[in-house]
């Protein structure tokens, strides 16, 4: 089960965030939407999450343009479906011995950013 956890302020964003979230929810059974407006000091964040597989991945405001991509991909991984990575760079990431919080940042307009959200999803 995917999991979209929002963290909600009282914006436009927020609104928008939400909608998106209550969309793609509607979409398929194995998708739910909870509301934690403690879950995150940036608001408004969209987490697409999986317990059961420690998935998370949070986007600080709405993921449009080219960040779409990287919505739909974190869904994909987060219900299950393989990365699409080079073996070389899988094996590179699961040689790394120590638990890590990665933030990355992106730009609408970068074509590069769905490729690193994916390789660090």
């Amino acid at each position: 089960e995917v999991r979209l956890v929002v963290s909600l302020d009282e914006s436009k964003a927020s609104n928008d965030i939400l909608s998106l979230a209550n969309q793609i929810a509607e979409m398929s059974d194995l998708i739910t939407v909870e509301r934690d407006d403690n879950a995150s000091a940036r608001k408004p964040v969209m987490a697409v999450t999986n317990p059961a597989k420690g998935t998370a991945l949070r986007f600080a405001g709405l993921p449009m343009g080219h960040e779409f991509t990287s919505l739909v991909l974190a869904l994909l991984h987060s219900g299950g479906h393989p990365i699409k990575l080079e073996p070389e760079v899988i094996e590179q990431i699961a040689a790394l011995d120590k638990d890590l919080d990665v933030e990355i940042f992106i730009s609408l307009s970068c074509q590069n950013c769905p490729d690193v959200v994916q390789a660090f999803n």
